[in-house]
């Protein structure tokens, strides 16, 4: 094997990327790092598939469940956490090997990210509330209005990136369009030879079996007490935690408006959907720096 510095692992839920960069992790001595939005959440151990208890006694890991459910996390909040602590990490590990399936934290790690100024947590619930009152078409006018390039760019039917456009333009004086076009310098350079990145894409049956698999497993293991748990904070519905897959379905379930089987049926079905999206972002982004293998065996092999 070649001696890597920084291997990147992408590739769609149930695809095997977590066990793979666990064996890179004992062959590099290697500490892997957490590339997916949802597995950054402390309450969603089992729902989000984070690694287990076990696991992280295999090998190290970093940025897994450090952020409460109650926060916004975002790419930009990932990015400055990572490169804060990534000097540390070089000189502790002998390589770091980023995993998830994150296609935004994988460009801002190797294309750098806008560095737009974090808004007040207030302004950005004064928004979310608005949203939930009078839906996405009273915030879309407000943001023509005051934004109209940025509002053309939009669906006027996506609440979230509304209420960014909004809080970014309200908070910094300065539209969100324009801060997007400057860019931080990459973490990573995907074309040294120390940086090998690759993505697992499964054959689609077979991702589809793991993904029903690995659902019930969930559930036996605790899902539903940890879905309970979530919900019984009464947390806003529009945060990002809530939306991980299996929190409503379980959350219907748990409220007695499905029977489990249904409920268990329903969040299978919303992740082989998320796993079509995430398949066609990693083949329509992820240009030629990165190979592509139908399976973790068989990278662990070449690299």
């Amino acid at each position: 094997m070649a001696a890597y510095k920084t291997i990147l692992i992408a590739g769609p839920t149930a695809s095997g990327k977590s066990s793979l960069a666990i064996d890179l992790a004992r062959h590099y001595n290697g500490v892997i790092i957490n590339t997916d939005s949802m597995q950054v959440y402390s309450d969603l151990r089992l729902v989000t598939a984070r690694p287990s208890l076990d696991e992280e006694l295999i090998a190290p890991h970093r940025f897994y469940g450090f952020v409460e459910a109650g926060e916004a996390f975002s790419t930009g909040a990932w990015l400055r956490a990572v490169t804060k602590l990534m000097p540390q990490l070089r000189d502790e590990f002998g390589t770091l090997i980023f995993v998830g399936g994150t296609g935004l934290y994988f460009n801002a790690l190797t294309g750098g990210l806008s560095e737009i100024p974090d808004t007040p947590n207030g302004l950005r619930q004064n928004l979310r509330d608005e949203l939930k009152s009078f839906g996405p078409a009273s915030l879309y006018a407000q943001l023509r209005t005051e934004d109209a390039a940025s509002a053309a760019s939009l669906n006027p039917s996506d609440g979230q990136r509304i209420i960014r456009a909004l809080e970014v333009l309200r908070h910094t004086g300065r539209p969100l369009h324009e801060w997007q076009r400057e860019t931080s310098n990459p973490l990573v350079d995907l074309n040294s030879p120390e940086t090998k990145a690759i993505v697992i894409d499964p054959e689609r049956d077979l991702l589809a079996a793991n993904i029903a698999k690995r659902f019930e497993a969930m559930v036996e293991k605790g899902a539903l007490d940890e879905v309970a748990a979530l919900l019984s904070r009464k947390l806003n519905p529009q945060l990002p935690a809530m939306k991980a897959i299996g929190v409503s379905e379980l959350g219907d379930y748990l409220a007695g408006k499905l029977p489990l089987s249904q409920a268990v049926n329903l969040a299978v079905i919303a992740s082989r959907q998320y796993a079509k999206r995430q398949r066609t972002w990693f083949r329509g982004q992820m240009g030629a720096q990165w190979q592509r293998y139908a399976n973790p065996e068989t990278a662990f092999e070449i690299i």
